[in-house]
């Protein structure tokens, strides 16, 4: 895939989750947000600049080091040059994720109607992060707050979306559209109710609602061994584009919602 290609949806990603402080720094960015997951604490690669590679890194390690953060590199398909300076430094492969697509205007559903019932949509957060922190979001009050803090950073048209089972929430997502590509994620299941199809159901019911808001791509990120949504995805119809993965000079177990 041609680099231009995968850094548009890098940049598209980021301002679907975006940290609480940005740094720009000859074509790369840097996202600081006191920890919270991997993805608003990194630095993603927009353009190859100017400035020496090895002076680039040393900046950020210095940048991240200021604010108590591990210096993390987010890194795709398009910057195997950057690996490489990394990998002589020490810096270690975590998370290895790809990055899949939808396009809208050719899925097909056979049943619409069916899929968006029990389904409640809405472009705030109500009583929407109570049951995402229980199945899978962060359990301790401070990243609960940074969570809240990085979705309403974004600025894209934001949609919450919950799946109902027997009067209780059962599954969760929520998207964040721009220009047409709608990002989807925050995708998780209450655990005691996996495997009986809340899972394909609140994702088919999220791109009728996508496709009905005028998104004409759906994508994600889903770490690659997650093999029952990997499997999921491409049951719906999605399409790898690239992969990407974060280097850091130690690794560290993170929930999946870093990815």
């Amino acid at each position: 895939m041609e680099k231009a290609r995968i850094r548009f949806f890098e940049k598209a990603a980021n301002d679907g989750f975006k940290g609480l402080e940005i740094k720009q720094y000859d074509g790369w960015e840097l996202r600081f947000s006191e920890g919270y997951t991997r993805r608003v604490n990194s630095v993603s690669v927009y353009e190859d600049g100017e400035l020496d590679v090895d002076e680039k890194i040393a900046y950020c390690e210095n940048e991240y080091k200021s604010h108590g953060l591990p210096c993390i590199f987010k890194i795709t398909d398009a910057d195997r040059e950057l690996a490489e300076k990394l990998r002589e430094r020490g810096y270690i492969i975590a998370a290895p994720t790809d990055l899949m697509i939808l396009k809208l205007d050719e899925y097909q559903s056979d049943n619409p109607e069916e899929n968006l019932k029990n389904v409640v949509f809405s472009a705030e957060p109500d009583a929407w992060y109570e049951p995402y922190f229980e199945f899978e979001g962060p359990k301790d009050a401070k990243n609960q707050e940074l969570c809240k803090m990085v979705n309403n950073n974004v600025t894209l048209d934001k949609l919450f979306v919950k799946v109902m089972h027997d009067g209780s929430t059962a599954a969760v997502a929520s998207t964040a559209t721009g220009e047409g590509y709608s990002l989807l994620h925050n995708v998780v299941v209450n655990e005691s109710l996996r495997g009986i199809g809340l899972g394909e159901k609140l994702c088919r019911a999220t791109i009728e609602k996508s496709k009905e808001l005028g998104a004409k791509y759906l994508y994600l990120q889903v770490l690659q061994d997650n093999t029952i949504a990997l499997n999921l995805y491409k049951k719906i119809g999605f399409v790898k584009l690239y992969e990407y993965c974060y280097m850091k000079k130690t690794v560290t177990p993170s929930p999946r919602d870093q990815q």
